[in-house]
């Protein structure tokens, strides 16, 4: 396949978090990070490249198992609500994507993704918290629907959490009697308050299963994202997409649980979904050629997505380098042709009403000059 560019026409997710802030806006903003390098090659499938099935080997997915979206790409099977967004015009894929890191360490690929910078440990705080520095500040900026804050959300604004339970709900009755315990109590009152509104925004969900449903996580994010008094910017932790063996199997779970959470959210948001815009993303792809496991190893470009009823969807948008031996970066990666941080500028330009060319130094402070990206949601 020659060098192009189409326009065209989580096991379980383990220990999930969520992250919610909140901004003047009808607009919501989720951001799912992918932890542990997610396989681009076999999420968003470059079939008519003459090299996907000899660089692949045992890994290649068949097309005829796949779920096309056009004469070059096609989705893993897991992903069928993600097909069914697309064909609405509610997903624009994006392929060869990378961050400007080039190593291969998660922890440092992680925080290069989630704080902004161009090398691990240079910037200190999250590109999300600086977002919420530029958006209006109405009081609840944000809450963590987790036990720590992920480092894309902390800085200067100010994040609570919220972790939901693995034991038992409490009965009714006890939340009453430790309302009425707390309720001279200026500083417990209020902390009590606003848990049990935190608790009242999940639907009241507990319990360890319902933790590893992917499915109910995203009803549960819909609880908060869907209120009219509820928050407009999410960050939700998906992790286990590290194949190194058994990709298999593994990745098709993984990929099913991503739908499963893509369909929770869209139903849970009802109505409020034509106003969301989710973007996917991992630290870096995953090496071209298969490893001894039937795995794959740490790489570099990747898959993003953008999905929700407010994307200008039906579109793929890669600018293909080709699997050939002389097309791969370093011998054995697909070459990243998009930047990453262009993508999340704007995206969060267009769905807050910024201009990008200043809101790309307030996420990315030490990034240079960004190509341009088509427009990406609704007007």
């Amino acid at each position: 396949m020659d060098r192009r560019r189409f326009l065209g026409s989580a096991a379980l997710l383990a220990a999930p978090r969520i992250v919610f802030a909140k901004a003047a806006t009808e607009r919501r903003f989720v951001f799912v990070i992918q932890r542990g390098a997610a396989d681009g090659l076999n999420t968003l499938i470059p079939y008519a490249d003459p090299a996907y099935a000899s660089a692949r080997g045992a890994l290649a997915i068949d097309p005829a198992s796949a779920l096309k979206l056009d004469g070059s790409f096609a989705l893993h099977p897991s992903l069928e609500h993600l097909g069914q967004l697309y064909a609405a015009r509610q997903a624009t894929l994006f392929h060869a994507v990378a961050s400007p890191y080039r190593d291969r360490s998660h922890f440092d690929g992680q925080n290069v993704l989630e704080s902004g910078g161009t090398a691990p440990y240079q910037v200190k705080d999250g590109w999300l918290n600086r977002l919420l520095g530029v958006l209006p500040r109405n009081g609840k900026e944000a809450i963590a629907f987790s036990p720590a804050v992920p480092l894309a959300f902390q800085g200067v604004v100010p994040v609570t959490s919220y972790a939901p339970s693995a034991l038992p709900q409490a009965h009714e009755e006890l939340l009453m009697r430790v309302e009425q315990l707390y309720a001279q109590d200026g500083q417990l009152h209020a902390l009590w308050s606003s848990a049990l509104e935190a608790r009242s925004m999940a639907g009241g969900m507990g319990g360890g299963a319902n933790r590893q449903d992917a499915g109910a996580l995203g009803r549960m994010a819909a609880g908060f994202l869907g209120r009219a008094d509820g928050p407009r910017v999410a960050m939700i932790e998906t992790s286990g997409w590290d194949t190194h063996s058994g990709q298999a199997a593994r990745l098709a779970t993984q990929l099913r649980n991503l739908d499963k959470l893509l369909a929770g959210l869209q139903e849970g948001l009802g109505p409020v979904w034509d106003q969301t815009v989710v973007l996917v993303a991992t630290e870096f792809g995953r090496t071209v050629a298969a490893n001894g496991t039937g795995g794959t190893d740490h790489g570099t470009g990747a898959v993003a997505m953008l999905v929700g009823g407010a994307v200008d969807g039906g579109r793929i948008v890669a600018d293909w380098p080709g699997l050939s031996a002389a097309s791969l970066l370093d011998g054995r990666d697909l070459k990243p042709t998009l930047a990453l941080d262009a993508l999340i500028t704007a995206a969060c330009a267009e769905s807050f009403a910024l201009e990008p060319d200043r809101l790309a130094p307030v996420l990315f402070p030490s990034g240079g000059p960004r190509p341009p990206v088509p427009r990406l949601l609704r007007a």
